[in-house]
């Protein structure tokens, strides 16, 4: 990793970097708790990763940050900075600060530390991705982590089901809190702006991919957003990488309720027509019908992966686990070998 910019007069001109260590390079695109999945586990099978995270929050502590100062919302950026920490005493005691969150009686109250500092490092940096790398130098993260566009964007849903007298009718629902949490039924997506300015470096770290992860995570408001930005799209549909899809544990309530696993995948190939995958990874446990998900994974060109990738114990991917079937997969994909 290095960093992108630098700040004149003060001491961030001396932060240490972490070089990469080898390993195929890796793109992972999404947000929230989805993402962080996928990073845990892939920072233990490559030193070349690199998170693209969606900016579209506008709930909690980022909604506030990003309504008072007109930033991108920082929350999905900071989970995967703390997700990419390592195992040391350093990334341990900064993974948890970051995260940490203050609770007051004032305007801190609900702030999370990491959204505070990557949004002061955006105003001294005056640069979205050098605050970022700035961090994660800090951090000694495992990776690099940036913005998917250098404007937040808004989620926009036409929505159906909302009407008990008209369950056909659709309803305009703006906002990923909103969308996330509609008790219709989603039947097309897209952004605000429609054609946002795509983040540079996001675009070439796909272009330079060995292999591309989407996914787990919020199908409309974490996973499909990033491929309605048109840049980063035709940049997944044009690589020449492996496009691995990391499909969802079990349905989201509200967002993708009475989902089986083939049905993310024929959203998928519905709203983003022309995209072509080559691996779906999921846990058998949690696929009825594997017969079926071979089906719609077949219509994306992709092959269906069974591995147990879920904690044991409850309905969470494990990291260890998830990167046992990362290795796997890249391992026997398109990447000749790990450089």
């Amino acid at each position: 990793m290095s960093v992108s910019g630098s700040v004149p007069g003060t001491s961030l001109q001396g932060l240490a970097v972490r070089t990469p260590a080898p390993g195929p390079k890796v793109v992972a695109l999404g947000g929230g708790h989805g993402l962080a999945s996928s990073l845990r586990a892939l920072r233990r099978v490559t030193g070349s990763l690199t998170a693209i995270v969606g900016v579209s929050d506008n709930g909690g502590s980022s909604g506030r940050l990003r309504a008072e100062l007109g930033v991108l919302p920082p929350g999905d950026l900071r989970m995967a900075l703390a997700a990419l920490c390592g195992d040391d005493a350093w990334g341990q005691t900064w993974s948890r600060v970051i995260q940490h969150r203050f609770t007051a009686e004032g305007d801190l109250h609900g702030h999370a530390v990491g959204n505070l500092l990557i949004a002061a490092l955006w105003e001294v940096t005056d640069d979205p991705v050098a605050g970022l790398d700035w961090v994660a130098a800090l951090l000694g993260a495992h990776g690099r982590v940036l913005p998917v566009a250098t404007v937040p964007l808004e989620i926009v849903a036409d929505v159906a089901e909302l009407d008990p007298d008209d369950p056909e009718a659709r309803r305009e629902i703006r906002g990923q809190v909103e969308v996330a949490t509609t008790p219709g039924r989603v039947v097309d997506l897209r952004i605000d702006p429609a054609d946002p300015p795509a983040c540079a470096e996001a675009v070439e770290a796909i272009q330079c991919a060995d292999s591309i992860v989407l996914g787990p995570g919020s199908w409309y408001t974490s996973v499909l957003p990033h491929l309605r930005v048109p840049a980063v799209a035709e940049a997944v549909r044009t690589s020449s990488a492996t496009r691995v899809l990391v499909l969802n544990l079990t349905a989201q309530p509200g967002e993708t309720s009475g989902f089986r696993p083939e049905t993310h995948l024929e959203v998928l190939q519905d709203q983003c027509p022309g995209l072509a995958l080559d691996v779906v990874l999921a846990d058998p446990r949690f696929v009825p019908d594997a017969a079926r998900l071979q089906s719609a994974a077949a219509a994306l060109g992709a092959q269906v992966v069974l591995e147990q990738i879920a904690d044991p114990k409850q309905r969470v991917h494990d990291p260890k686990r998830l990167g046992s079937a990362f290795a796997a997969v890249l391992g026997r994909g398109r990447i000749a070998s790990w450089r």
